[in-house]
């Protein structure tokens, strides 16, 4: 009986040890589950594994935790687009700007362009926001076109002038420059502020392996037989890029659900990024006080000498009012902001209910003959190019029958040009179709985008979230700018709140 108990005692721990550690020692976590092997080890080869890593949250970003909810317009149609029918659909946890890119933020962008590319002068001159949206033949503005940007009393003010290709761009050069700093951070790159033309840090080519920099040291190898290699994406230091948010994000993020809801209750559909249908403060020390930058009636832009309602005749600082649920500033009024989709008036009717968005253009890295990435262009970026037609729909099909092509392949129809002829037809044609004589195209193309939130230069009804407006992507006005975001990798309800639990 005795040896019957030691044999099971036996058998037990021989459980909880194998449970426990791997088959080559080591705890199991530090083990692969497939192989037993272990991870980071250098007598089993040295397969490199980085856990417990967790999304830092990058400058100027606030969390925003998703989920689903009710897409669309809850004021009246009074425009009679039906562009915007409501709708469920979730949105994946991401990270949004606190505020609006501020004129500081875009100067330093032009002065790091300049710097940089000092063989390509176009290079920033094409950046230059345009400081002629503040013209108009009959007021007089000059000032805001020599001093807007420029002078520092604007520092904090949103920049305007800037189209959605240059909003782009400045998300671009923005992923670099933090992805450079944590490098920096981290020891692994020295601060190298003579980086000139194509020598300058671009996260895509030093991943590519095609950016060298001034190095302090690089990361060990686990690998015995391998010298001390770059980052790579499976170490979990670089974020992933800035961005315009999508359409269905910066929606979610302005209405700020997370603080009108109990459990899985919203007990109270929003009209504004704030409760109830008023536009002034019902807080009993700021009752009566606008809750945002916008135009109260006709010819009535900031109001009265000694109690001026909103404070401010065109844009105000980017931390001007009270942060929505969020924290996120001024969702409503001050300057419209650009996102990423295209316009569509049925986009509703087309989009995913996960993450919806229009405006995909996959693209694929340039190779050469024998496979290698392409070699950095002039300013120091890989080079894409985009995967359709035949081509995209060969690829995906050998892992699913679903055709996975650019938004484009199925909106040529949309963007037909026309003559002159039909426009004259009557009046539905022209309401669609552009009224110049030399460009008889239609008003809805691939390369109109969606703007949204309302601005100093509109009344209450555009401050709504769910309304939606459109412009040419290499256009601007002096009432729209635009934010930053940023996907969130890993779980969507943050490192902290899992901390807590």
């Amino acid at each position: 009986m005795k040896h019957k108990i030691v044999f099971i005692s036996f058998l037990a721990a021989l459980v909880v040890l194998s449970t426990s550690c791997g088959l080559f020692g080591g705890k199991k976590k530090n083990a692969s589950a497939t192989t037993g092997w272990n991870y980071n080890d250098p007598d089993n080869g040295g397969f490199e594994v980085a856990e417990g890593v967790e999304q830092e949250t990058g400058p100027g970003l606030v969390f925003i935790e998703g989920g689903s909810f009710t897409m669309g317009r809850v004021e009246q149609d009074v425009t009679y687009d039906w562009n915007n029918v409501p709708r469920r659909a979730t949105v994946e946890s991401f990270y949004m700007d606190e505020t609006e890119v501020r004129n500081v933020d875009y100067r330093e962008y032009l002065y790091w362009l300049a710097r940089v590319f000092v063989d390509y002068p176009n290079v920033s001159r094409k950046a230059l926001p345009d400081t002629l949206v503040w013209r108009s033949k009959l007021a007089y503005n000059e000032p805001y076109v020599e001093y807007y940007f420029r002078h520092p009393s604007y520092n904090e003010y949103p920049v305007v002038g800037v189209n959605w290709l240059q909003a782009n761009d400045y998300c671009a050069w923005r992923t670099d420059r933090v992805n450079e700093g944590i490098l920096v951070r981290e020891g692994i790159l020295e601060k190298d502020p003579n980086q000139t033309n194509e020598e300058n840090f671009n996260t895509d080519a030093y991943l590519a392996g095609q950016y060298e920099g001034v190095v302090r040291k690089n990361l060990p190898s686990v690998d015995p037989n391998k010298e001390d290699r770059k980052v790579k994406i499976e170490d979990g230091l670089f974020l992933p890029k800035y961005r315009l948010p999508t359409e269905a994000e910066w929606e979610y993020s302005a209405l700020g659900l997370i603080g009108n809801s109990y459990d899985e209750r919203v007990y109270e559909r929003r009209v504004y990024p704030w409760n109830g249908h008023n536009v002034r403060n019902d807080g009993k020390n700021v009752r009566g006080q606008m809750r945002a930058n916008f135009v109260r009636g006709r010819g009535d832009m900031m109001g009265v000498a000694g109690a001026l309602n909103d404070a401010g005749s065109v844009s105000v600082p980017v931390t001007s009012y009270w942060p929505n649920d969020y924290g996120l500033y001024c969702m409503a009024g001050n300057v419209n902001e650009w996102v990423l989709d295209v316009y569509r008036p049925l986009s509703f009717e087309d989009v995913d209910e996960f993450r919806p968005f229009r405006g995909n253009i996959f693209t694929t890295l340039e190779r050469d003959e024998e496979g290698n990435v392409a070699q950095k262009d002039s300013l120091g970026r890989l080079k894409f190019r985009p995967v359709t037609g035949e081509e995209a729909t060969q690829k995906w099909r050998r892992y699913s029958q679903a055709d996975y092509k650019n938004y484009k392949d199925g909106d040529f129809a949309s963007s037909t040009e026309f003559s002159n002829s039909d426009a004259e037809k009557g009046p539905g044609s022209q309401r669609m179709y552009s009224q110049k004589t030399s460009d008889m195209s239609s008003l809805i193309n691939d390369n109109v985008r969606v703007y949204k939130g309302g601005s100093w230069r509109d009344r209450a009804y555009w401050l709504s979230p769910g309304s939606r407006r459109f412009l040419q992507e290499d256009q601007s006005k002096d009432d729209l700018g635009f934010r930053c975001a940023m996907t969130r990798v890993g779980s969507p309800i943050g490192f902290m709140k899992k901390k807590k639990k």
